[in-house]
């Protein structure tokens, strides 16, 4: 299965749609409003940025892992959410619904 997929929402899609579901059955969930969002090669800020998302993307959260406390537009959070092999953003710029795991841990 492949795990490097993103997507970008039209920016004037009613926010009430948060979570897609791609063909695999992964959620996809949106990034916060006008945030270009940086993905890192681990969960923590002390990790080197691999690539920034676009504003209006939607990520699929295939685990998640404790990692660096980050405070963004969905609160304070060590959670980090694998977006990819190798590709981690911070879950506090996330609208998951959560403030807790919602997929498994990575192992």
């Amino acid at each position: 299965m492949s795990v490097d997929r993103t997507e970008v929402a039209d920016r004037g899609e009613d926010d009430a749609v948060s979570t897609l579901v791609a063909s695999a059955g992964v959620p996809y969930y949106p990034v916060a409003p006008g945030v270009r969002l940086n993905v890192r090669s681990g969960p923590g800020t002390s990790y080197p940025i691999i690539k920034v998302l676009p504003e209006g993307t939607r990520v699929a959260i295939y685990c998640q892992r404790p990692g660096t406390s980050v405070t963004g537009p969905y609160g304070t959070s060590t959670i980090w959410d694998n977006i990819a092999n190798g590709e981690y953003v911070s879950d506090a710029y996330v609208k998951t619904g959560s403030d807790g795991y919602i997929r498994p841990r990575c192992s």
